[in-house]
């Protein structure tokens, strides 16, 4: 309650359906006072200092009559149009320019006074004058059509700018989409080239693994024929000197037959019976000759015995020597 309403007694200026507060020095609207009497459908504060109506005002909707008259309003409250049962207003001798949108949807006003107002051309021109009952009324029913031409603009210029909003939104919307998209697109690129990576990295070990094994295989195979070149040499060389030593046994043992038969039958023609038959003659002739001889080259044979018996010793004693 403001200071104004305290000071007075609001049962006191109730005479019916009629609030008078006029020429009550106000500077402020006793609302909360008022929406106590919902009965009260006339209030006149006119020729008070009253300089807004607070937006509570448009709440007291049981209101039919209002006078603010004569007061100091610059403005009225935005949902001035709430007030639904509002038949007569008068706002003459204010300092009013404009009228809020909303006046419009005051579907039940018959009856306005804008008289003394710095209105607005076009609202001053759409009111006229309001000197007689019938001016009022034409007041009324031109300011409402006239707000409703505005009503209708304000309507318009919101529904762009919410079309507006919504095709920003959806620019906005599409923006975030083909970001998003952009982004996923950018993460699955991302993932497939790791992928690639690893995938390259796998088989670059794999080719490296095999080219290893495939290294250690040829290491493993050089080192066999290495190893089979040498026992087959040694084979060799084992093979090849066993014909050798058996081919020199061989003459060898000839050899000495040879001269055991020779000496045999030297030995029959010489120290026996058959000395004297024909088969042993030329024989011992031979013998006789040869120990004649041999006893002459005693040396020699001694010396070509002792060589040919070294170098027989040392071909042997050599063959063994280089398996």
């Amino acid at each position: 309650m403001s200071k104004n309403s305290k000071a007075l007694n609001l049962k006191d200026k109730i005479n019916g359906n009629e609030v008078d507060l006029s020429l009550s020095n106000l500077t402020e609207v006793p609302v909360r006072e008022l929406s106590l009497f919902p009965k009260a459908t006339v209030l006149d504060m006119s020729c008070n200092n009253i300089i807004f109506l607070p937006l509570e005002f448009c709440s007291l909707t049981h209101l039919i009559r209002v006078d603010l008259s004569k007061n100091q309003l610059t403005s009225l409250p935005d949902d001035l149009g709430n007030l639904s049962n509002l038949q007569h207003l008068d706002l003459y001798n204010n300092k009013l320019t404009s009228l809020p949108v909303s006046f419009s949807q005051l579907r039940s006003l018959k009856w306005l006074d804008l008289k003394d107002n710095p209105l607005e051309p076009d609202l001053a021109k759409a009111a006229g004058d309001c000197l007689d009952e019938k001016q009022c009324k034409q007041c009324a029913a031109k300011v409402l059509q006239y707000m409703s031409v505005i009503q209708e603009e304000v309507d318009r210029a919101r529904e762009k700018r919410l079309l507006r909003e919504k095709e920003l939104e959806k620019k906005r919307e599409a923006k975030q989409r083909e970001r998003e998209a952009k982004e996923k697109e950018a993460r699955k690129q991302q993932k497939a080239e790791e992928k690639e990576r690893r995938r390259k990295e796998y088989n670059a070990n794999q080719m490296a693994a095999l080219a290893a094994q495939e290294q250690q295989k040829r290491k493993n195979e050089q080192r066999k024929r290495k190893n089979g070149q040498a026992a087959d040499k040694k084979v060799v060389m084992k093979t090849g000197s066993k014909p050798q030593r058996s081919l020199i046994g061989l003459l060898f043992r000839f050899f000495l037959l040879v001269l055991l038969g020779l000496a045999a039958v030297g030995a029959v023609c010489r120290m026996t019976d058959l000395q004297k038959e024909a088969v042993c003659v030329p024989v011992n002739l031979a013998v006789n000759d040869g120990l004649s001889w041999a006893g002459e080259q005693e040396v020699v044979v001694r010396q070509l015995w002792k060589s040919l018996s070294s170098t027989v010793k040392a071909f042997f004693e050599s063959k063994p020597l280089q398996s």
